[in-house]
């Protein structure tokens, strides 16, 4: 008899996930129980976070978390007092980007320093700290360097350019998932994502995504290829509520997760 073989490890919270194989079928165990079964093992593996997510105290699944957006926000992203509130002043900030440092040009030009910085300043999404940081390095040698590795990272993500992202960044102690996704975000929202930590792992462990757990500080890009697959997997549930792009989708997010109950600002 065959002996089941482990094919992958992780830890969800205070759970061993486990996939094995045997006989050519998969299985995934929680604290060795198996709560998923298949033939695909990345679909195995998916669906053993889902149910081990739902331990978490915090859970409350995609219909929960639709449900509360739709509580501060009853029509959806269509909603009077939405745009004002989490939508336009990003939207700025992404024709501010586009008009002083269009991508096209940021990938090769230089003397764009200035231009980032007005647009990292634009908009509260990142601390006073950051962005006090980010005036050296936007205003020192490495200037061109630093928006440029951005704009590579934008227009081809990959594990090497986001490491040249990170080596261009840490010497100004500006290797944060903010001040790399902020960019890349607003130049491209149909294709990426803004990473404000906290709130996106709270978001994750709400809907039982292994983002929750695959998260760290460090630049890695299996840790943004996760925050992508939770960005997708809201965006299909979401569809019928028609977000425009990844901008709706990163204010969902932060309405999920930051908004409290007794707020006045709800609309209709």
């Amino acid at each position: 008899m065959a002996v089941a073989r482990t094919v992958r490890q992780a830890k969800l919270g205070k759970h061993a996930l486990r996939l094995a194989e045997k006989d050519g079928k998969f299985y995934g165990l929680s604290d060795g129980k198996i709560c998923a079964e298949g033939d695909d093992p990345d679909r195995v593996w998916q669906q053993l976070h889902d149910e081990a997510g739902k331990s978490d105290p915090r859970y409350f699944g995609y219909a929960g978390a639709k449900s509360r957006f739709l509580k501060f926000f009853p029509n959806g992203f269509h909603s009077d007092g939405y745009a004002s509130q989490e939508r336009d002043y990003k939207v700025a900030a992404k024709r501010k980007l586009d008009e002083a440092a269009p991508l096209e040009k940021a990938l090769i030009g230089s003397g764009y320093g200035e231009a980032v910085l007005s647009v990292y300043r634009a908009t509260n999404m990142l601390s006073p700290f950051e962005k006090t940081r980010l005036q050296d390095a936007l205003r020192g040698p490495d200037a061109d360097k630093i928006v440029q590795s951005i704009a590579g990272f934008t227009k081809d993500a990959n594990k090497n350019t986001l490491a040249r992202l990170e080596a261009a960044l840490k010497p100004y102690d500006s290797a944060k998932w903010t001040v790399a996704t902020y960019l890349p975000y607003l130049w491209q929202p149909e294709r990426h994502m803004f990473l404000k930590p906290e709130v996106s792992k709270d978001y994750a462990a709400r809907v039982g995504h292994p983002f929750a757990s695959i998260y760290e500080a460090g630049l890695k890009f299996e840790v943004y290829s996760s925050l992508l697959d939770l960005v997708d997997r809201t965006s299909e549930v979401l569809s019928e509520l028609r977000p425009r792009d990844r901008i709706d989708i990163q204010s969902f997010i932060w309405v999920v997760g930051a908004y409290l109950e007794n707020r006045d600002d709800v609309y209709n």
